[in-house]
Parts: C-alpha cells; structure tokens; sequence
C-alpha cells in the first residue's frame, strides 16, 4: 500500500521530469521550461515530499545541500522543508511522555508548552520548565521507525534500478546519499545514542568561549525522549548585522562556525553530521549554538590526514596535490589520473578564486564546465557526503552576508591559525608533519601581497572609485581575527556607475 502512495504521488512529477529532455517521454524534443514554470515545479515538488511524511522530509534535507546534483530552484526548495515539517498533534506526544516516564507532562515538568517550539522530520521539541531550569523536551515521532522502514524497502530498489539504466557519477553520487541516509536514519532515532553524542561533543568544546552544546539532563534521557538545556538563539541564516556589535557581525559569526567545524573535523574527530541553518544558532551574546547530535560521525586519523593534506594544497592552489588528496579520500574512481584531471581542475581552481560574486563564479561555471563536470570520474564515500553539507552550509552562510564570499580565502588564515591543535591530533610517530607549513604560509602571504597590491593600484588609479563600504570598492569582514577581501573586478569606465 505504501508502495501505490509513493507513487502516485511522486509519479506526475517523475513524468514531468522526464519531459524536460522527451516531450512524449520515450522520443521528441524537451518541453520548452521558463524559470517561473521552474518555481511552480519546486513548489509543487516540496509540497508532495512533505506529504509523503518524515523519511522523505529528511532525505530531502540532506540532497538539499547537494548543489552539484541538483539545479536550483530546486535545491533552494529543499532546503525549506526544515520549516514546513507539519506537527505532531499535542494528544500524541502527551501519550508518548507518559510512555516514558510514567507520568503526564503536568506532573514531571513544572510547565510544559504545549505550542512546539520546533517540529522536525523525525522529532518535535516542545519547552518545559524542569528543577527551576528552562528545558527542551525532544519526543520521536509516533511510528517513524516502521513508516521509515516501508519508505526505504521502497525507494532503495527504484533508486538501484534508476542507477542500472543511467550509469552517472552523479546517479552514482544520488545513489551514496541514499545508502549513507539509509544507514543513519536508525542512530538519529535513538535518543539515548544522541544524549551520548551531545555528551561527548560538549565535552570536547568545554572552555570554548564561543560555543554553546547544550547540557544533557541524563535522568530524563530514554530511547523516544530526551531532555536538554534550552539556549536561546536565532538561526544562522536569519541573524541580524548589528553595526558597531563585533558578537553580530556576520563575518565574525560564520568564522566561528567554520572555526567550529574544522575542529570537529580536524582535530576532534568527531563530527557533527547533521549541518543546515536550523542546528546553529547564535546566541544574544554572540556566541554560536548546536543542535541535534543525532547524527554524528567519527573521523578516523588518516581520513582526517588526508583532508588536512586536500585542504592546504587548495589553499596553496596545488592542484596536483588537490586531485592526490581528493585520490587518497577515495573520491576518485579507479583508473583515472592526474594527467586526464589536471586541465579541468586547473580551470576550476581559476573559478574557485575568481575575484567575482558567488552567482557568477557559479555562472562561468554552469557556461564552462559543468558538462564535462557532468561525466567527470569523481564519487562520493560515505563522511564526505556530511562534509559537503558542512562546505554548504558555511558557503551558504557567507555568501548569505556578502555576495563576494571565497570559502577557501576566508578558511586559509583560520587554518594556519588552528595549525598547532591539528598537529597535535594528528599525533605522527616520526614528529614530523604532515603539512608543509612554510609552503602554506607563503602561499597565505601570496595572496595577502596580491590583495594589497591590487588595492594599491585601485587607489592609485585614475579610473578607481572611493566607495564608502559600498560594493564599487573592498569590503572587510572581521571575525576574531579572520579577515576577508572582497573587491569587483575592474570593468570599463562605463561600467562605473
């Protein structure tokens, strides 16, 4: 039965898909599409998800980060459902808090909201008041576990068929999301393993004075329920600029969260796998927030290695070592070589630092190279799908507060800054590095002298424009001593307004 629902309701947009490359599906031209045909679809398409219930919610939240599998608006749409997930009804969650502590909310809490303060894919938050502490209590949904079972022994087979009739990379990428979704939908369904987590994570931020990890309260931690210290805050992507507030400057605020993630990545090694707007908050006075620990990953030393080894040599435009990092993260498939890859991924990294705004480096993209990306031999393993939705998120972030956002510029002088804790963590045998520092660092001082000298030229020539923090001149932004550059390239004199 679940079966027929699942079809028939993702069937009319399937087909629709479809006519975009064949009009009578099988033969003839595409269906000419305008953009706003595009929203319409995306629309329809969210709605549809968030009626197919919790599994497709949260399988959509994860492709939501997934650009380079799917186009906007569509990926834009996606991301959204973490606000449309529809609640429980108050009468089952009642039933499912006196399941597990014997007792109606009224008589453990001395106040429990019933209103939700949040309503997730899996999980429904309301606030209560605990001991004379304001709390979160966390309640699974009612029969998530049996309706995510039926929805996967549905969709693993078509999406294996699908995989079969349009051997891709990016089918094959579709394919890993879904299997790595498969296999940790079942930990974020147990509350105790996210009380664990949440342990643990805020065990090793203890004595970071910028970050928050809620307080777990382990007497009241069960499978289908969990109680926390409940933060105030406002989502990442919803902050405010306070002018003059260094806590809410926006480039202050997503240094913290990259800051954040690397530790976790790098030097942690126990990661966060769950990145989108609604799991970081910043706090009133600044401070950055985490929610939700269900999902997590643990990062093993030589995969953590190999990022630190991919992420300096994009700091120092390596591309050999990039496509040697990317090679030992096995993200290359067998039998390709740097020989075949190195022209692509020479003109990649030319885009990558393109002194131009996101939605342009994004345009050359789509105009240069995106169908050969398209069949390029590049697949995922199962950590770096939760890694390329922490680069999402951060990229997001950035881009959100200033269109001329570079990641791997804005991510450079936090990394030589945490270069002594990833050391460390790494903990080589010999003592010897695995990071050729003198090289990164002048790569850094590089890119420093080049932004210095064009902002030398800029002054002093006849055709510069003094823009007073507008977009015609450069632009900083400081977050706890991370600082980035923006500057338009320079057009003709008509260009100048």
């Amino acid at each position: 039965m679940r079966a027929l629902v699942i079809v028939w309701l993702l069937g009319p947009l399937v087909i629709s898909f479809i006519r975009d490359w064949r009009r009578w599906i099988w033969w003839g031209g595409p269906v000419p599409r305008t953009p706003d045909f595009h929203e319409r679809r995306a629309e329809r398409m969210i709605e549809t998800l968030a009626r197919l219930g919790p599994s497709f919610v949260k399988m959509a939240q994860v492709f939501s980060s997934r650009s380079d599998l799917i186009p906007e608006p569509y990926v834009g749409a996606l991301s959204s459902l973490t606000d449309q997930v529809p609640p429980v009804p108050l009468a089952a969650i009642r039933h499912e808090v006196e399941h597990a502590y014997g007792c109606p909310p009224e008589q453990l809490f001395e106040r429990f909201e019933n209103e939700p303060l949040a309503a997730a894919s899996l999980g429904q938050v309301h606030r209560a008041r605990y001991k004379g502490r304001e709390v979160v209590i966390k309640v699974l949904r009612p029969g998530v576990e049996e309706l995510v079972r039926k929805d996967l022994a549905v969709f693993k087979p078509l999406v294996r068929w699908f995989e079969r009739r349009f051997p891709n990379p990016h089918v094959r990428n579709a394919r890993t999301v879904i299997d790595e979704f498969a296999k940790r939908v079942w930990e974020e369904m147990d509350f105790m393993q996210e009380a664990a987590n949440a342990t643990e994570i805020r065990a090793n931020f203890r004595g970071n004075p910028r970050i928050i990890v809620p307080e777990v309260i382990p007497e009241l931690t069960r499978r289908r329920t969990l109680v926390l210290e409940y933060v105030e805050g406002t989502r990442v992507d919803r902050m405010q600029p306070r002018p003059g507030g260094p806590s809410h400057d926006p480039g202050g605020v997503v240094s913290h969260v990259m800051e954040l993630y690397l530790k976790m990545m790098l030097v942690d090694g126990f990661f966060h796998a769950d990145p989108h707007p609604g799991n970081v908050l910043v706090a009133p006075d600044g401070r950055i927030v985490i929610l939700d620990f269900g999902m997590v990953i643990r990062v093993p030393k030589q995969l953590r290695a190999d990022l630190v080894m991919t992420v300096f040599a994009a700091i120092r435009r390596d591309t050999d070592g990039i496509l040697n990092g990317f090679r030992a993260l096995g993200l290359l498939e067998a039998g390709s070589t740097n020989d075949q890859l190195r022209p692509m991924a020479d003109r990649l990294m030319l885009i990558a630092y393109d002194p131009a705004t996101m939605a342009e480096r994004v345009q050359l993209l789509a105009q240069e190279v995106i169908t050969t990306l398209y069949d390029w031999p590049v697949r995922l393993s199962d950590e770096m799908v939760y890694f390329a939705r922490t680069a999402a998120l951060i990229e997001g972030l950035g881009v959100r507060y200033d269109p001329y956002f570079n990641a791997i510029n804005f991510a450079a002088p936090i990394a030589i800054r945490m270069r002594g804790d990833i050391m460390r963590s790494l903990d080589l045998e010999n003592g010897k590095s695995i990071i050729d520092y003198p090289t990164v660092v002048g790569a850094v001082l590089g890119k420093a002298a080049r932004v210095v000298a064009d902002w030398w030229t800029g002054l002093t020539s006849p055709r510069s424009v003094v823009g007073n923090g507008s977009s015609n001149g450069h632009h900083h932004a400081h977050g706890n001593g991370a600082t980035t550059t923006r500057a338009l390239p320079r057009g003709t004199p008509e260009d100048v307004p």
